[in-house]
């Protein structure tokens, strides 16, 4: 009896220790999960990097627009000196005796879209009439329907599309045919027109009273 006495008290001893010990597990286990769902706190925030943005200025524009109310720079260029005008006045007198012109010495008095009178031709254009000339100036894209082998172009003060067509001064333009066996290529590049310079009021009328052009060259050569 006293044996089995003894015998029971271990067993309940064992089972004791065993719960206690699962008790423990169970715990843990418990206050892992719930850790594990705890949500975690942002860090704190880097209050030395908020404060040099606000210390840092704005980023300034590339371009600025121009304020209106400014007024527009004029050209400070020197106005020319008696004596480089006559010293220009010279060479163009010169060059002009040995038939190179420019479209500065075909100009006559006429108002930008005025009417043209044959009376506006000065004496001294009329000099240069039927006389062999040089004259530089470019092909104007829009007279020409090829590349090479061109017979008939007109010739203009510049590249500008401003110099034919309403609104350009007459003088700003000259009308080529190439002379007989004779032709031209397209250049974009400034051109040397040489051959007979004329002055024709007649054969360039639009049709309306008004006049494409009043001068033409019949050119030997225009490269």
């Amino acid at each position: 009896m006293h044996i089995r006495n003894q015998h029971q008290l271990a067993n309940s001893t064992v089972l004791s220790i065993c719960s206690f010990l699962f008790l423990g597990i169970t715990t843990q286990h418990a206050f892992a999960r719930q850790a594990d769902q705890t949500p975690k706190s942002d860090p704190a925030p880097n209050t030395a990097k908020i404060e040099n943005a606000k210390e840092t200025p704005s980023a300034k524009p590339l371009t600025k627009r121009p304020d209106p109310r400014k007024p527009v720079v004029e050209d400070k260029t020197p106005p020319k000196t008696e004596r480089e005008i006559a010293q220009e006045r010279t060479a163009r007198e010169a060059a002009k005796r040995k038939g190179e012109i420019t479209f500065d010495d075909i100009k006559f008095d006429i108002e930008k879209g005025g009417e043209f009178k044959p009376e506006m031709i000065t004496p001294e254009l009329k000099k240069l009439d039927k006389k062999v000339i040089t004259l530089r100036g470019f092909m104007l894209p829009a007279s020409v329907f090829q590349q090479k082998g061109i017979k008939k172009f007109v010739l203009v003060r510049d590249d500008r599309e401003c110099c034919f067509g309403p609104g350009a001064a007459l003088f700003d333009c000259v009308m080529v045919d190439m002379a007989a066996g004779k032709s031209a290529d397209f250049s974009i590049r400034m051109v040397a027109v040489k051959g007979k310079f004329e002055i024709d009021t007649e054969s360039f009328k639009d049709g309306n009273g008004g006049y494409e052009a009043v001068y033409k060259i019949t050119a030997e050569e225009a490269k």
